[in-house]
């Protein structure tokens, strides 16, 4: 294999399809991105078209591919995702049937309330690892099989597929209908989210598919998540190129930041804030009210590493609704510069809950709250109170040495200090902030040899720089403090029926 050979990740995102090509020592050699519409038919629903997705994700690794100069460059392809958004199609036709429910509606909130009052929440937790919330995949399959007339009968005939994104993709870039031999493949750490996959055995659970509603035949097979899968149709890019790896993107900037052993963590401040912790080959409950979830599995039948988890819904969407919404910046990194220029936030809280609270409250009737406002209070104390929130994002209970990061707002230095201080542990960016990418890249390079290990990745991790603790525990106490007030007025804001 030449040395000039490169691996294609392709990164589909919450609000917009990247794709990167990146050379054996793990940086980036070309790029393109390209947003889609963000849909939301009521309060607290989202959902996208999945047309859009895969318009946009193809446009772009066509893009990368001809920047690169054709698909011969490109040894294989890693794919990485926006986790939980749910995707039925005919398998016939390739279409699909509804727009895509992303994980963060809540539109599947009142059947899973049905289901945590029937007692059933133990069971799905000791199972699956997850509390019955509706950020999972599976309640949203049933929830389109019932809203779509003659589709659950069709589902348990055999005529529909499900997939997360990973799996629609990979359908769509194998052929995109049965008769063209299209692959209906899920990775363990896509499948570990659906709420109907026993993370011991690794395995899809009747009793959990009864209970949620999902017929067997509309479920993907779940492959590890390094291996190869398939290849991409010759028309796509000029040739077929092996597709090699399939990765929930929060699992992907994990391996990306190369928290290879047990203890490491990173946190991603994307649309949501992502908190992972390796917790190593057996799966550990949390107390805290994180989830416990797969990471990666490099081989078929080989170890699994699993990871302790913290998803808060809204992070960066938080700083866009400073801008969309209150029109309070132009761009999103002015935010730095205007909570730079108040020293406080002035008691001033915003808790994000748009679409409700994830971990550790779990709570889909809270909502966005603004308190302590005063007349002093501005849009610069508004500013840094969207920071202290994103800050908040990695409050997980889990006392770290050190935090990796990553995600666009890591680019943002007032941030990343703000998080030193109020966590009591260092923050260390890496060179490459594009994690989710590269570990799609680096998990697909495995799968072909193109790396020689783990070992291999590690060593190409590179810290750009590192933000040390200098809060003082009376202020980091207080703050944190303000916070949690803060949340408990924003909880329970919904009321029931």
């Amino acid at each position: 294999m030449g040395d000039d050979r490169l691996i294609l990740a392709l990164d589909q995102g919450t609000t917009s399809s990247r794709a990167i090509a990146f050379g054996r020592d793990g940086r980036p050699v070309a790029v393109a991105q390209q947003s889609f519409e963000q849909r939301f038919p009521s309060p607290g629903h989202v959902t996208h078209d999945p047309e859009a997705i895969w318009s946009s994700q193809l446009a772009v690794a066509q893009q990368v591919v001809r920047e690169v100069g054709g698909a011969h460059r490109i040894a294989a392809v890693g794919i990485t995702n926006q986790r939980e958004t749910t995707i039925v199609w005919d398998r016939s036709t390739g279409a699909p049937i509804a727009d895509a429910i992303v994980w963060q509606s809540r539109i599947t909130a009142p059947a899973c309330e049905r289901l945590r009052a029937a007692g059933h929440e133990p069971l799905f937790r000791a199972r699956t690892g997850l509390p019955l919330d509706a950020y999972f995949s599976g309640p949203k399959i049933a929830y389109i099989l019932d809203a779509v007339p003659g589709a659950r009968s069709r589902a348990e005939s055999g005529e529909l597929a499900f997939g997360t994104v990973d799996s629609f993709l990979l359908w769509r870039l194998t052929g995109g209908t049965a008769r063209a031999g299209a692959l209906h493949a899920t990775d363990v750490s896509n499948a570990s989210r659906t709420l109907l996959v026993d993370i011991h055995r690794l395995a899809w659970d009747d009793e959990l598919l009864s209970l949620v509603g999902v017929p067997r035949p509309v479920l993907p097979e779940i492959r590890p998540t390094s291996g190869l899968l398939g290849e991409t149709s010759p028309d796509l890019f000029g040739r077929p190129i092996p597709i090699a790896a399939l990765a929930g993107d929060q699992q992907a900037a994990t391996f990306g930041q190369a928290c290879f052993r047990a203890g490491q963590a990173k946190n991603t401040y994307g649309t949501g804030a992502f908190l992972l912790l390796n917790t190593g080959e057996s799966p550990r409950g949390s107390a805290n009210g994180l989830l416990t979830t797969v990471g990666w599995q490099l081989a078929p039948g080989g170890p699994v590493t699993y990871v302790l988890e913290g998803s808060v819904f809204s992070a960066g969407s938080a700083v866009q609704w400073l801008r969309d919404g209150l029109k309070a910046i132009a761009a999103a990194p002015d935010i730095e510069a205007l909570a730079a220029s108040v020293e406080d936030t002035g008691g001033v809280y915003l808790v994000p809950a748009f679409t409700g609270l994830g971990a550790p409250y779990w709570d889909p009737t809270a909502r966005g709250t603004i308190v302590g406002i005063t007349r002093g209070t501005g849009l610069a104390e508004l500013a840094r109170a969207t920071l202290v929130l994103e800050a908040m994002a990695a409050d997980a209970g889990e006392r770290l040495e050190t935090l990796r990061v990553d995600g666009g707002a890591a680019a943002n230095d007032f941030l990343l200090q703000l998080q030193a201080d109020l966590l009591g542990v260092p923050i260390e960016r890496p060179v490459v902030a594009e994690t989710t990418a590269l570990g799609a890249a680096y998990l697909a390079g495995l799968a072909i040899g193109y790396w020689d290990g783990l070992d291999d990745i590690e060593r190409k991790w590179a810290l750009e720089r590192r933000f040390e603790p200098s809060m003082s525990a009376d202020k980091r106490r207080s703050m944190l403090h303000g916070w949690h007030r803060a949340v408990e007025r924003a909880r329970g804001w919904i009321e029931p029926g």
